[in-house]
């Protein structure tokens, strides 16, 4: 497998697979959860960033668009060609939106659904040119919902903030430019108490595609799935399925 891959087992016999983009700072196994939920069913891959746990020594990417070149390269060369979806959390909400752009753009390799949780809709997306010092971002963290003990932790802290750190500078150059609206069906979730995505930004994802979509809105704040795994999880069965099954 890709080395932007990572799926969590050996490969099982499935009905589709899922793509799964991490928030900023996260890795790939931060699906591990919800891998082992959807499992055998769903195939999970997450996306593994350059910068990160066996892939530290690599220079990070430094947009979105440089993100999404990379994997939609890897997903078109896969072989695969059964049904399969993007999911994507908070930063990763929008590098899953522009990959999937990328692969609608030649036909039959698109996704069947596009899942974004956590992350206000591209077009109204807020471009910000300013880039919290260390001090900053641990605040956002903690505003975020990052415990104490975590940001107490200074060996966790010093590995963590320089992914943080090119994780943010990707949010930050993040512009929407205009294009067709995806030929996918998206579905938006976000958690209920989450300080960045209030429902009604989560719903303007609907708008990006040809295809009417769904909000879910799930107890919890901006890291809701990692308490509400097997709620999620069971949306995605719903959703990718049915789209996978009608494609």
């Amino acid at each position: 497998m890709s080395t932007w891959l990572r799926r969590f087992g050996p490969p099982v016999e499935h009905r589709a697979r899922l793509v799964c983009f991490p928030h900023a700072g996260a890795a790939a196994d931060s699906y591990l959860d919800l891998a082992r939920v959807l499992a055998p069913e769903i195939d999970v891959h997450a996306v593994q960033y350059p910068g990160r746990q066996d892939r530290r020594d690599e220079e990070p990417l430094g947009t979105a668009g440089e993100i999404a070149d990379e994997v939609a390269a890897v997903l078109r060369s896969s072989g695969d060609d059964g049904p399969f979806a993007l999911f994507g959390h908070s930063m990763g909400a929008l590098i899953a939106y522009e990959t999937a752009r990328r692969l609608e753009r030649e036909p039959g390799v698109g996704p069947v659904r596009l899942f974004v949780s956590g992350q206000t809709a591209p077009r109204v997306h807020e471009r910000r040119t300013d880039l919290p010092d260390d001090d900053g971002l641990v605040d956002e963290l903690r505003r975020l919902g990052t415990s104490e003990a975590a940001l107490a932790d200074e060996a966790l802290l010093a590995m963590s903030l320089p992914v943080l750190r090119a994780d943010y500078r990707v949010l930050r150059s993040y512009a929407w430019a205009d294009g067709p609206p995806l030929r996918a069906g998206i579905t938006a979730l976000c958690g209920d108490a989450d300080p960045l995505t209030a429902t009604g930004d989560a719903e303007r994802w609907l708008q990006h595609s040809v295809i009417p979509g769904r909000t879910r809105t799930f107890p919890g704040g901006h890291f809701y799935l990692g308490e509400q795994v097997a709620e999620v999880a069971g949306a995605v069965r719903r959703d990718l399925l049915r789209a996978g099954l009608a494609g």
